[in-house]
């Protein structure tokens, strides 16, 4: 036996990198009625009452407000939920996903 039959192989395992990560975002509007947004938050991204009423306050103050972040196809199934959610109510409730930076 050779002195290179008794060393251990070793592999080179190609390096997995951390999926990305996105924002689902709440998009304010003016006709969705606030309970239903809680409502909503609350089902789908399964957030406290509390959390949820401060995620609709905020978006209703600025505009928009990060709900929670996920991997992207987390993010988009989530996002896609609670637009439908409001459009099967008839309301135009809005979420919408970013690559978090």
């Amino acid at each position: 036996m050779s002195d290179t039959d008794l060393k251990p192989r070793t592999e080179n395992k190609p390096k997995t990198q951390k999926p990305k990560l996105y924002k689902v975002l709440l998009i304010n509007d003016d006709y969705t009625p606030r309970d239903f947004v809680v409502t909503v938050l609350k089902r789908i991204f399964r957030i406290s009452e509390d959390q949820a009423y401060r995620v609709m306050i905020t978006a209703h103050r600025r505009g928009t407000c990060v709900v929670a972040v996920y991997t992207r196809d987390v993010a988009e199934t989530k996002a896609t939920e609670g637009t439908d959610a409001g459009l099967r109510a008839g309301y135009p409730l809005m979420f919408s996903t970013e690559p978090e930076e």
